[in-house]
């Protein structure tokens, strides 16, 4: 046996994909982090970069939880008592009391009857969609929707798949009034926030629409939403693309606890009875191991953090930075994707300028992240900022002060 044959073919696929400047290329290895100190937000070294620090601008630690010392105790708290791993999956001896804690917490805070946590979020959508999508159920499905959502009704086998125009309700209800007496069980199954762009689902229309619709399937209209970049970081108070759009009629919710609380894992959270049946039937929960008894803990405190006063004023200042970040971005002349979420994408529109305006932030202590095709489509290449709760002013103005230099190149280039 030899692999020489599939090499020099996966070989020739990743020359392709550079040839193309959609080659990811070797990971950034963080070796280092200096706490925040003064204006500044924290800073982080990088393997080959010697005393460098950089700003990192592409992190889904919204809220900034993460270097919080009520969390770091936390978890290492639970961890002396616990230990650091669960050793075996749920259902046999890997329910420790500080999931279930963590569970009924997120329940509350999300006003359902229980929650499931999994190993990711990514592993909860196809935990959630894959039992609950029958041979006789129709899906409906936003044309953006992350990838989790899109493998896993590929997994699932449905009657039928119908895709709508991203955001477009009346393609939507032109595509469930398709399915009226053809399936029992109709799925529409949408982001809250959508990751590579901000903008969110209009989740109080979506839900309107599904009760119009629901008596006409015998298993009803299920609206499931995977707001696993909303949650903690929108809304009023963190609850989400659900509260901000005051939308009722999310059946079945989706959340993570790797973003905006800054620990690990994912979470569903619905009614008694389907989170029983998703416990005796998810394969990813089934079948892998959960998260730590500590990260349980530590999200645990995240969570009381954000559901209190302070919670709100930490809100407040990631909204600031954002709006902060977004004025400065307009007043340069940048084309983004308004939003009062803080993804604020940067719209390049091509290949080879992503990737340059990537390596000179860079270069200048700023960590973006540029998104080319296919993760999202042709002429809608961007670099993808986040904001994060722990960004100060000073943090925002220095990154505005080097795309504003960037953008002064570019023009002066043109002029000659």
């Amino acid at each position: 046996m030899g692999l020489k044959g599939i090499e020099k073919i996966l070989q020739r696929d990743l020359e392709q994909l550079e040839a193309e400047g959609r080659l990811k290329g070797k990971e950034c290895i963080i070796t280092g982090v200096k706490r925040a100190a003064g204006s500044k937000g924290p800073r982080y070294f990088l393997q080959g970069k010697g005393e460098q620090e950089f700003i990192r601008m592409n992190s889904n630690s919204y809220l900034g939880m993460s270097f919080r010392d009520e969390l770091l105790a936390a978890e290492e708290r639970t961890a002396g008592e616990y230990g650091v791993g669960p050793g075996a999956v749920r259902f046999i001896s890997g329910t420790f009391k500080p999931h279930r804690e963590l569970e009924k917490r997120l329940a509350l805070f999300h006003q359902r009857d229980d929650a499931m946590l999994v190993s990711s979020a990514y592993s909860t959508v196809v935990g959630v969609l894959v039992p609950l999508i029958t041979a006789s159920t129709i899906i409906i499905s936003d044309e953006l929707n992350h990838n989790s959502i899109i493998n896993a009704i590929r997994l699932s086998r449905p009657k039928d798949k119908k895709i709508y125009k991203h955001l477009d309700m009346n393609d939507l209800e032109d595509k469930v009034k398709e399915s009226v007496h053809n399936g029992n069980r109709l799925i529409i199954v949408t982001d809250g926030i959508f990751s590579m762009r901000g903008d969110l689902a209009p989740l109080d229309i979506i839900s309107n629409l599904s009760r119009k619709y629901d008596p006409e399937f015998p298993e009803n209209v299920i609206l499931v939403v995977d707001d696993s970049h909303g949650v903690g970081a929108f809304g009023e108070t963190g609850r989400g693309t659900e509260e901000y759009t005051r939308a009722e009629g999310v059946d079945i919710l989706i959340g993570t606890l790797g973003k905006a609380f800054g620990v690990n894992g994912g979470y569903v959270t619905s009614s008694q009875t389907i989170i029983t049946y998703l416990r005796e039937t998810a394969p990813t929960y089934i079948y892998s191991n959960p998260i730590s008894a500590a990260e349980a803990s530590a999200a645990l405190k995240s969570l009381e953090i954000l559901d209190s006063e302070r919670g709100k004023g930490i809100l407040k200042h990631l909204y600031q930075m954002t709006k902060r970040f977004e004025q400065g971005l307009g007043d340069l002349g940048y084309e983004i994707i308004v939003s009062d979420h803080p993804i604020v994408p940067l719209m390049v529109r091509d290949t080879g300028k992503t990737a340059n305006l990537v390596n000179y932030l860079m270069q200048r202590g700023i960590l973006a992240t540029g998104l080319t095709y296919p993760v999202v489509p042709r002429g809608d290449e961007e670099i993808r900022f986040q904001v994060n709760a722990d960004h100060t002013p000073d943090d925002i103005d220095y990154t505005l002060e080097v795309l504003k230099i960037y953008s002064t190149g570019l023009s002066c280039k043109e002029a000659g």
